[in-house]
């Protein structure tokens, strides 16, 4: 249905590795290694096809400032403001009212983190979290409330209409208006990026119109600090990305990160986050999730519900999008 934001996908696809001075063509079908010698610092994450465009920005930054939560917010940035995309960013498919409501958060390493939630008109809600992440003293804010926080920053509102794309798929949808979020099938693929720089200090951004066509004033998994991202120096970082209800009863991106800290791999903590999920989910046939995460080691590791999650890797030596493995 939306071409490649479906989670569930049949065919083997193909992608380039990019070494300084050659191209290197690298099938699409190969999985993440979870061999322990795969180490990388710096090193940059960030889950589907568009972490590649962001992550070529977050590495652009990362390599002139040294500063991997500058990369992460600019990184992502990339993504909210990707016309083509139907998910992420003021262009993305509306709620079941026809509003887009966007959701935002962003960590670092020593537990300082801000995000957004339920918010209109603003084009970048990643540097609205990150704004409550270091002028605030709190942690999140939504609604109106954070709107007008925006507005007092100076932040641009923008017009509130769909743009051509979402418009074309809210009309389509409104023939039948059924609310049977099928996550398998519907658009609703979230940018989680984390990172390391080449001193092991770690941050983490993620962002989201949500779950299509959802009931106003739902919130997903994106912007709940251990939920959609968790970040610390001490240990590692993980996100997620899918169904944002399957992932907060699991609290995902927390539990893997203190997994790591008792000593699983990424990979072994990821694949132990999806086992937790399918055991707290039902209708499982129906829920897509993934998970990315990486530790202080600078290994790496992913794991999703059904085949088709992947992620896009930069890293000193290249860059390359990667299949994670799945349960089913």
């Amino acid at each position: 249905m939306f071409g490649r934001r479906k989670f569930i996908k049949t065919s083997l696809l193909t992608t380039s590795l990019i070494v300084p001075g050659r191209l290197v063509t690298a099938g699409m079908n190969r999985v993440a290694r979870t061999a322990k010698s795969v180490k990388h610092k710096p090193l940059i994450l960030s889950t589907w096809d568009h972490g590649m465009p962001a992550n070529d920005r977050a590495w652009e930054v990362l390599q002139s400032t040294g500063n991997i939560v500058d990369a992460v917010e600019e990184g992502v940035k990339i993504t909210e403001a990707d016309m083509s995309n139907l998910s992420v960013g003021l262009q993305g498919l509306p709620d079941r009212e026809g509003i887009v409501t966007l959701d935002a958060s962003i960590m670092k390493g020593d537990g300082s983190c801000g995000s957004v939630a339920f918010v209109r008109q603003i084009k970048h809600p990643i540097a609205l979290a990150r704004k409550v992440m270091d002028e605030t003293p709190h942690v999140f804010m939504a609604g109106e409330g954070a709107r007008k926080y925006a507005i007092s920053l100076g932040m641009p509102v923008e017009e509130e209409v769909l743009s051509p794309a979402a418009e074309k798929d809210f009309n389509k949808w409104k023939e039948t208006s059924q609310y049977k979020p099928i996550i398998n099938i519907e658009n609703h693929d979230t940018i989680g990026m984390i990172g390391m720089d080449s001193n092991g200090h770690l941050a983490g951004a993620c962002t989201t119109s949500g779950l299509a066509y959802k009931m106003h004033g739902r919130v997903g998994d994106s912007p709940i600090i251990g939920a959609g991202l968790y970040v610390d120096d001490e240990v590692g970082a993980a996100t997620a990305t899918g169904l944002g209800e399957s992932i907060i009863r699991i609290c995902g991106s927390f539990l893997i990160v203190e997994l790591m800290r008792q000593g699983r791999s990424p990979q072994e903590a990821c694949e132990e986050a999806v086992r937790r999920l399918i055991a707290k989910n039902s209708g499982i046939k129906d829920i897509q999730a993934g998970f990315l995460a990486i530790n202080k080691e600078g290994e790496y590791g992913a794991y999703a519900v059904h085949p088709g999650f992947n992620f896009a890797k930069h890293y000193k030596n290249g860059k390359e999008m990667v299949n994670s493995g799945s349960k089913f």
